[in-house]
């Protein structure tokens, strides 16, 4: 069998190339001679750059940056050719603040913004920049910032770091210094940045917010998306463009600085070449931490299974919990699905031995489809 394993990343636990590898070991020692075809994914968030790291053919630059409270951390820029790629998650994710440090009033996507520094003066053209998995609800205002256009107040002093510091927020006190450089937004995101379904409302709770969090932040969008409009790179009412609340309302910034947003699956399947896969496989295996109701809306997930099924393709899903519907998985392409904390028997277990599961589950998917 040609078998073509592109799964997402398991959040907390194992990168996208991690979970790739345990499959493939676990598919072999059943299947020695089968065909095993690795392509990890990603959709922006997490491992966007790593995964585009393994496949490419560029030079990865080590970057020194910040993280949402603006402790040093490890970050990198992707070069290939005239074309940057940096991940919003380096700097701004959800998974650099423990849950009894986060505090979504103040993160700040400051750190994003040195890295799309480091990316253009790194000489590129393009910079494309991974958006997901963020702690920020800033509307890009750190990113700014590092970029040379403060936020600040009607007396012309700059704003602290932070969504909540927005309430205030008059105009810019610079200039974004991008070169000229052309800014892309990989995201699956298509959220408008304020409102019912904005960054605030949709991802606030899992950053730490609570309601009074949540209206305060939306108002500070809804005031700093005016000063984002006085850009003359800036589309009219970006507050309501798709993508725009994407990231904690990092994809607005960019629209604003006459960037566009851009699928970060089809994006990244593009850039590996997964359509040749995907025409050369008997079946396909992907998965992610948790596979549910929104797996099937624009992850990472979803578009393999379609792509899978529009060719007529098996698809298999091995996730670390799965309570997506059987009916609403199959329509969209899954074949079939397993679950590290069924095959264990408690979350615990799947959490702290994620890659010997895989191997387990994928050791047992190989011997039950050579049948």
């Amino acid at each position: 069998m040609r078998v073509l394993i592109c799964p997402d990343k398991f959040a907390g636990t194992l990168s996208a190339p991690e979970v790739a590898a345990a499959v493939a070991e676990g598919w072999l020692s059943a299947a020695p001679t089968d065909e095993i075809v690795s392509r990890p994914l990603s959709d922006g968030g997490p491992g966007f750059v790593d995964v585009l790291a393994e496949a490419l053919p560029g030079r990865l630059v080590p970057v020194e940056t910040v993280d949402p409270l603006g402790r040093a951390t490890a970050g990198a820029v992707l070069v290939v050719g005239d074309t940057a790629y940096v991940e919003s998650a380096q700097a701004c994710g959800l998974h650099l603040v423990e849950p009894a440090e986060r505090d979504v009033r103040r993160a700040t996507s400051y750190g994003l913004g040195v890295l799309v520094t480091h990316a253009v003066e790194s000489g590129a053209r393009t910079v494309v920049v991974g958006l997901g998995g963020s702690a920020t609800n800033d509307g890009g205002a750190g990113m700014l910032a590092a970029l040379g256009a403060p936020p600040v107040d009607d007396s012309g002093y700059a704003l602290p770091y932070g969504g909540a510091a927005l309430v205030t927020v008059a105009g810019l006190g610079g200039t974004p210094r991008l070169r000229g450089v052309e800014l892309v937004a990989a995201t699956d995101v298509d959220n408008p940045l304020t409102g019912l379904h904005g960054a605030s409302n949709v991802y606030g709770p899992q950053k730490g917010a609570t309601r009074e969090d949540i209206m305060l932040l939306d108002g500070a969008l809804e005031r700093w998306a005016g000063v984002l409009e006085k850009l003359p790179t800036c589309p009219p009412a970006v507050a309501g463009q798709a993508g725009a609340g994407a990231a904690g309302g990092l994809g607005a910034a960019i629209l604003a600085l006459g960037g566009r947003c851009e699928s970060g699956v089809a994006l990244v399947n593009r850039l590996i070449g997964l359509d040749a896969a995907f025409d050369a496989a008997d079946l396909v295996i992907t998965g992610e931490g948790s596979f549910d109701f929104q797996s099937l809306r624009g992850k990472v997930v979803a578009g393999v299974a379609g792509a899978a099924r529009d060719r007529g393709v098996p698809c298999v899903v091995v996730a670390g919990q799965v309570s997506a519907g059987r009916r609403e998985a199959a329509a969209a392409g899954v074949t079939e699905s397993w679950s590290l904390t069924e095959h264990f028997g408690t979350e615990q277990e799947a959490m702290t031995r994620p890659a010997d599961g895989l191997r387990e589950i994928a050791t047992r998917l190989a011997a039950g489809w050579r049948r």
